[in-house]
């Protein structure tokens, strides 16, 4: 019990100092020099699952496009860029080697489009955790965003 109370105060201590850089990581909007990274989350897995969707809206406030190129997680082995689609009525899902974020436009990594795959998850993710993901964009560089962890089924809206 001491223990937990000592961990409490440390922590509500450790978010006073921190200040706005806190509050930013754990926001749901983060920004940086052109892009803005918006409504980002990932689902809760369950025991021996190895993968999981990531989803945002990435907005590009400047005058050229970018692209974001990669992403990595300490959470996963390896981070995909990932497309699905529908040919005829079967719904396909692949790799990509970028998506394009429009010129003062926006693109949305969700369900049933573009979105990033977490592959060879280290262990469960809990709904109510956040799970940290670094994007690289060929432009505005890196960008870290703290994905908050959903319970399983939210989100789920493929339109």
């Amino acid at each position: 019990m001491k223990t937990k109370l000592l961990l409490t105060i440390c922590t509500a201590a450790g978010m006073a100092l921190v200040g706005s850089a806190w509050a930013q990581n754990v926001s749901k909007t983060v920004t940086t020099n052109a892009i803005k990274i918006e409504d980002a989350y990932t689902r809760a897995t369950v025991p021996g699952q190895q993968v999981a969707g990531a989803f945002m809206k990435i907005e590009n406030g400047g005058a050229a496009a970018d692209q974001l190129v990669s992403a990595s997680s300490p959470a996963a082995g390896e981070v995909q860029l990932h497309q699905m689609s529908m040919e005829g009525n079967v719904m396909k899902m692949g790799q990509v080697k970028d998506i394009v974020v429009p010129a003062n436009g926006s693109v949305d990594l969700k369900p049933g489009g573009y979105h990033i795959m977490l592959m060879n998850i280290k262990a469960p993710l809990k709904a109510g955790e956040t799970v940290p993901v670094k994007l690289k964009f060929a432009k505005a560089g890196e960008v870290e965003v703290k994905l908050p962890v959903n319970a399983v089924g939210s989100g789920m809206n493929m339109h």
